[in-house]
């Protein structure tokens, strides 16, 4: 059987009407009824009631568009396996990012693979986390950046590196002199700069000062990490962050704190038996790469 009158079908039953499924199809009206009544003789059964203004399904139209549409989904991923360029000359990815990496981790991982893959179109989208195991489910996403506590079960992630947190300070403050370190009693008194309560990362920062009897003085709160950055670089408060923060970004200094805060480990997330294009697993291998370097450097 062939693919256009499957197409033509679910055009006119998304949009209602063989004048607008044409216009959208770009084909002309009596075209798409032909092939539409060739398809309703060979299947033997009416599939679209046109008896109202808006053409709707049958019963036995509705239930034969369930696998129609899942046959062209199928078939779209299958013309995108036939597109993807084996030697990345072009091609495309969508990633899909939580907020934490947005300053520190992003930006080298996209400068790195740029530099090798110039040819690839990059669409890059933050959101949390659990709205990016539904949409790597749904083939919305390639790949996402974000913690190996995956929930979905028909998504798996892909060790990168840990990631610590300590306490990040500017060149000029007192603390980046010395050993650079600090007990929970001197944090106590030190004005801080964090990360507002909905993410993740000041979570884990409650969860640690609770833990050591440490109540905070919180200075500034922010839902920007890069906001907290320049907060901190310039007007002289701390924060906690990710140690790669102050690798990637100039002006700071890494304050190992005691007792160290609980780690946790970076990871990329793809849909679990997944299509993984030539551009998508490219990217896999850049990011291990970094993720090597990052260790090594910690």
């Amino acid at each position: 059987m062939l693919v256009r009158p499957l197409r033509y079908l679910k055009a006119v039953a998304d949009h209602g009407s063989f004048t607008r499924a044409a216009a959208a199809l770009h084909v002309s009206q009596p075209a798409l009824s032909q092939q539409i009544r060739e398809l309703e003789e060979r299947m033997g059964v009416q599939l679209l009631d046109r008896s109202g203004r808006t053409v709707r399904p049958t019963d036995v139209g509705e239930a034969y568009l369930r696998h129609v549409r899942r046959a062209l989904d199928e078939l779209e991923v299958g013309g995108r396996a036939i597109r993807d360029v084996q030697d990345l000359s072009s091609g495309a990815l969508r990633l899909g990012f939580t907020p934490s990496f947005a300053i520190y981790l992003l930006g080298p991982l996209i400068r790195r693979y740029r530099d090798r893959f110039p040819g690839i179109v990059l669409t890059i989208t933050e959101m949390a986390q659990e709205e990016m195991e539904l949409a790597l489910g749904t083939d919305a996403l390639d790949l996402g950046l974000a913690f190996s506590d995956v929930l979905a079960e028909d998504v798996e992630w892909l060790p990168l590196h840990t990631e610590r947190l300590s306490l990040i300070v500017g060149q000029r403050h007192p603390a980046a002199n010395g050993n650079r370190e600090m007990d929970a009693a001197a944090l106590a008194a030190e004005p801080l700069a964090l990360l507002g309560p909905s993410f993740a990362t000041r979570a884990m920062v409650d969860r640690y000062l609770r833990r050591n009897g440490v109540h905070p003085r919180v200075a500034v709160e922010a839902n920007s990490i890069a906001a907290i950055v320049e907060i901190v670089r310039l007007a002289g408060l701390a924060t906690i962050l990710p140690e790669t923060v102050a690798q990637e970004q100039k002006g700071l200094c890494v304050v190992r704190l005691t007792p160290v805060i609980d780690s946790r480990r970076v990871a990329l997330l793809q849909r679990r038996s997944g299509y993984h294009s030539a551009a998508s697993r490219a990217f896999v291998a850049v990011a291990q790469d970094y993720a090597t370097v990052i260790q090594q450097s910690v």
